[in-house]
């Protein structure tokens, strides 16, 4: 049975890149061939890849490389935030990541050239997706075991729900700055540190019996689990991608009521209570309303006001969709066929 690492011990290694970054990330005094070292891992990583989506060395490294901006990340020794070597390093995977997605990835054509009519496109295009089969498969099917991985998965992303989105705030001006503030303060609860998103998941993973500890099942995600995540820390920390950013967070929304009843009537049918499903249940009702604030306010504004930024929009729209409906397959392929979609059996307390 896999146990539980400790907070402070570092994640496991998944190939030559990670297995560098983890041993200056955790050394104190690190020697000077040791960045040599771990930038000529990341570039044969890179001229090894096929599918940076799905590689698990080179996701790992760049969740590892945006960790360093979020926290908590005990396991680390010494100040390497901004360290400017691993910043190029960080940008050699980045610009990997995005000009695979910007060639794999599918826009809209014509573009809209306006905020009204961009908002209608982005209700166009996010309608398949806002009825997704994981969600109503797992509604249908959901088992204890089952349950159990959907949140493992979740938990990467949600226990730090709306931060990576939130960067962007100060990279916009005017009424696209003041639509995001309006959305991401329900996101943080209103005010109201108990009813934070992040927050009501983490206590659905501790009335689940899971640890509610950020990365603490690192070990056990896919690299499609860490892609999703890493792509809006990619987008957020980025100006130049402030438009992509915001078309992810307009797409996150509008495709989240539909799958989240889904989600609450799976723990329901297993008898489960509000302390489990309220988080699923407030996103059905808060993102019914936060779909028209990202489309027409948020989406709408960002058009009329900087219409250079029409194409990123849409590309970081299309990418959401991309990328996230990728890790959603590839957990219904596993659980259809029987299989875990963990790497490893589940670690237990």
């Amino acid at each position: 049975m896999t146990t539980l690492k400790e907070r402070t011990e570092a994640p496991t290694a998944r190939g030559l890149a990670s297995s560098a970054l983890i041993a200056l990330l955790t050394n104190g005094h690190p020697s000077p061939e040791a960045k040599l070292e771990l930038g000529a891992a990341v570039e044969r990583a890179l001229d090894e890849c096929h599918d940076i989506k799905t590689d698990e060395d080179l996701q790992l490294s760049l969740f590892l490389l945006y960790l360093l901006h979020y926290g908590p990340a005990e396991f680390v020794r010494g100040e390497w935030e901004w360290d400017p070597d691993l910043i190029r390093i960080r940008s050699s995977i980045e610009e990997r990541f995005e000009a695979q997605l910007r060639a794999e990835v599918e826009l809209p054509s014509p573009l809209p050239r306006d905020g009204k009519a961009a908002a209608e496109m982005l209700f166009e295009i996010t309608q398949p997706a806002a009825k997704p089969g994981t969600a109503m498969w797992l509604a249908k099917n959901a088992t204890e075991d089952l349950l159990r991985e959907f949140l493992i998965q979740r938990s990467i992303y949600t226990l730090r729900e709306a931060d990576p989105h939130t960067w962007s705030i100060p990279k916009l001006q005017g009424r696209a700055k003041a639509a995001m503030v309006e959305i991401q303060a329900d996101e943080y609860g209103g005010g109201h540190p108990d009813k934070v998103h992040s927050e009501i998941f983490a206590r659905t993973m501790r009335n689940f019996g899971l640890d509610d500890t950020p990365d603490v099942y690192l070990d056990v995600v896919p690299a499609s689990t860490l892609a999703s995540t890493n792509l809006i820390s990619m987008f957020g920390l980025h100006r130049r991608l402030r438009g992509a950013n915001v078309g992810h967070l307009a797409a996150f929304e509008m495709t989240s009521t539909i799958p989240n009843k889904h989600y609450g009537n799976a723990f329901r049918k297993r008898g489960y209570g509000q302390d489990v499903t309220w988080y699923f249940d407030e996103h059905v009702e808060a993102d019914a309303v936060h779909e028209q604030l990202a489309a027409r306010d948020l989406v709408g504004n960002l058009v009329d006001d900087e219409p250079q930024l029409t194409e990123d929009i849409f590309f970081g729209a299309a990418a959401c969709l991309y990328v996230d409906g990728r890790a959603g397959d590839h957990m219904l392929e596993a659980w259809s066929s029987g299989r875990s979609s963990l790497l490893t059996p589940e670690p237990r307390v």
